[in-house]
């Protein structure tokens, strides 16, 4: 039987995952409250799944020794948050390095991750702020936030709203953006030859 959701109390890292369901409805750990995540849409798996399939083609071409585990968390150090992305690319060799991975399916250095992908959803503050700080502050060194939908606020997508992808890059310790929109041929720190539009993702390749 799974345990009651715990409420108005602040759970560490290491009760969440003790406690985490197996019912297929996803959970983050946000500075020790437990969210609930919003049930994704079809458009919103149809980018996810035609990105798996893009990066996943890339790193076998480069011999690169990736993979884009099912589920797993990041868990910024210090701090009781488990971050569930919507792609997580890992680094196998790194994985011996990792505590929590054996028994937990957990990360927390950055060497494990060459690139997380969240694609934006109603909780897009979540991915615009929260998230951005800790993976930068983690040493993350590529980020993209797909904002498909123009979520986002003003302030970060452009006024008018339009979809935007946004390719966070690590640089001296601080996380450079570049954005893009339409058609155009979005670049990747991590993989430049990806040769995709931002249109391309968007429609998810139709």
């Amino acid at each position: 039987m799974v345990q009651a959701l715990p409420k108005h109390k602040l759970v560490t890292f290491a009760e969440f995952v003790e406690w985490y369901p197996q019912t297929g409805v996803r959970y983050e750990l946000h500075d020790g409250v437990i969210v609930e995540m919003t049930p994704p849409v079809g458009d919103h798996e149809e980018i996810v799944g035609f990105l798996v399939g893009e990066i996943v083609t890339e790193y076998k071409r480069l011999k690169l020794p990736y993979f884009i585990p099912k589920t797993a968390f990041i868990k910024p150090p210090n701090k009781e948050s488990g971050y569930s992305p919507d792609i997580l690319l890992l680094n196998r060799p790194n994985l011996a390095n990792e505590p929590l991975w054996k028994k937990e399916s957990t990360i927390s250095q950055s060497a494990s991750v060459p690139l997380v992908v969240e694609v934006v959803s109603s909780n897009w503050r979540d991915d615009y702020h929260k998230k951005l700080a800790d993976y930068e502050e983690m040493g993350i060194a590529e980020y993209w936030i797909i904002d498909y939908a123009a979520l986002g606020g003003r302030a970060l997508i452009g006024n008018p709203k339009q979809p935007t992808i946004s390719i966070y890059e690590l640089k001296d310790g601080e996380y450079q953006v570049s954005q893009f929109r339409g058609d155009d041929l979005i670049m990747s720190p991590s993989f430049p030859n990806l040769n995709l539009t931002a249109n391309q993702i968007f429609q998810a390749g139709v």
